[in-house]
């Protein structure tokens, strides 16, 4: 069977492609994903979903709550299986135009693309619709569609979990082409390091002034950053501080964040971090604040667990090279997982992504539809005798 063949015998590939030129050219950045919502509605109720949004955007001042949309199939005894990515994107949006060269798709030049992840988001929808149109028989499958989610994954941490009928699903946000799988992903936190010297005006009193730049300088050149270990990096991304040219400045704040594939080689480099900054401070006249704030827990969903094993026959079921994996980037896998649903990470191949350079293969965004069946097909077929019954 051709590539071609493959294709064309679960989906509608124009179709798929047609509609993600269409949601990318949405304008939803991050909290103001009410368009994206109004178009994604209708289109669902006409498959047969019920729907429903939570408050979460009271949380943070956005538009819309998170979507969580909810279809029987053919079987609604079978457990069900829910599929998840993120309604909103970067900036800028606005006047986006898509292009298609030599069979990748790329935004003019002048805003990103939104790939990230309107790519899952139109084969999610091309998927189900071909499912229907061919009678394939399946379980529920539920949607759950997070809003700022590129904020910190905001939307996932303030959702009304108890909407959500589903236990095990799947997140396709990856850079990684289809056939990747990812099955861990990293503890993060956040870390802040005030920095306290002593303001003076230069031309009056210098003698009396503690540089608390200096101070930091000393900081980030002591501190290990980047990749720490192959579990565990560190950044230091922010630095604020200083009042006017004249003036000795006497406090700057550091902010960075850690991440780790162990929680406690997450907290071992934070407070090495931590450490470094009070220690060298002290040294320098001066005293260091160190705070820390969790961003999102790790999650490690195992191979050989009903995700990992079906991830893996869907991809052999279609004839793709897979790969199992890991990652340091955050999802909203990280957040779902937190909050007692298991599920991992696909990759869908958008590359690039917040940069005017983002693209997509046309081949991985109809992979993606394609493994989007298949994973559904594959699901039923290893669930349909056993009801809908928990892990």
């Amino acid at each position: 069977m051709t590539i071609g063949e493959k294709k064309s015998s679960l989906i509608n590939e124009e179709r798929l492609l047609h509609d993600f030129l269409e949601l990318a050219k949405l304008n939803g950045p991050s909290g103001q994903e009410q368009r994206i919502a109004d178009y994604l509605v209708p289109r669902l109720e006409a498959m047969g979903f019920s729907i429903q949004f939570d408050e979460a955007h009271k949380q943070f001042d956005g538009e819309c709550g998170n979507l969580v949309a909810y279809w029987e199939g053919t079987d609604p005894t079978v457990r069900p299986l829910f599929l998840s990515t993120h309604m909103d994107t970067v900036l800028p949006t606005e006047g986006l135009k898509p292009e298609i060269r030599d069979g990748i798709i790329y935004s003019d030049g002048t805003t990103i693309l939104g790939a990230d992840d309107r790519a899952a988001l139109a084969s999610y929808l091309e998927a189900i619709q071909s499912i229907q149109e061919a009678g394939m028989p399946c379980g529920p499958i539920e949607l759950i569609l997070t809003v700022n989610e590129q904020r910190g994954l905001t939307g996932s941490r303030h959702m009304d979990y108890s909407l959500i009928k589903s236990k095990e699903g799947y997140v396709f946000d990856s850079s990684g082409d289809v056939g990747q799988i990812i099955l861990q992903g990293p503890y993060s936190s956040k870390i802040y390091v005030e920095l306290n010297g002593k303001s003076s005006h230069i031309g009056l009193n210098p003698e009396e002034g503690i540089n608390a730049f200096l101070i930091a300088a000393v900081v980030l050149k002591q501190l290990k950053l980047g990749k720490i270990s192959e579990d565990t990096l560190a950044n230091i991304g922010m630095i604020q501080g200083g009042e006017l040219s004249s003036i000795i400045p006497g406090q700057v704040e550091l902010v960075g964040e850690v991440r780790s594939f162990t929680e406690q080689g997450l907290y071992d480099q934070l407070n090495e971090m931590k450490e470094t900054a009070e220690a060298v401070a002290r040294e320098h006249g001066g005293h260091a604040n160190v705070r820390f704030e969790k961003k999102y827990l790790g999650f490690h969903v195992k191979e050989d667990t009903a995700l990992g094993q079906n991830a893996v026959q869907a991809a052999q079921n279609m004839n793709i090279s897979y790969y199992l994996t890991r990652t340091l980037g955050g999802a909203d896998t990280n957040v779902l997982n937190e909050n007692g649903l298991t599920c991992i990470t696909l990759g869908n191949g958008f590359r690039n992504i917040h940069t005017f350079r983002e693209h997509i293969s046309v081949e991985n965004l109809i992979n993606t539809g394609i493994y989007t069946v298949s994973l559904i097909r594959s699901w039923y077929q290893a669930h349909k005798d056993q009801g809908a019954v928990s892990k």
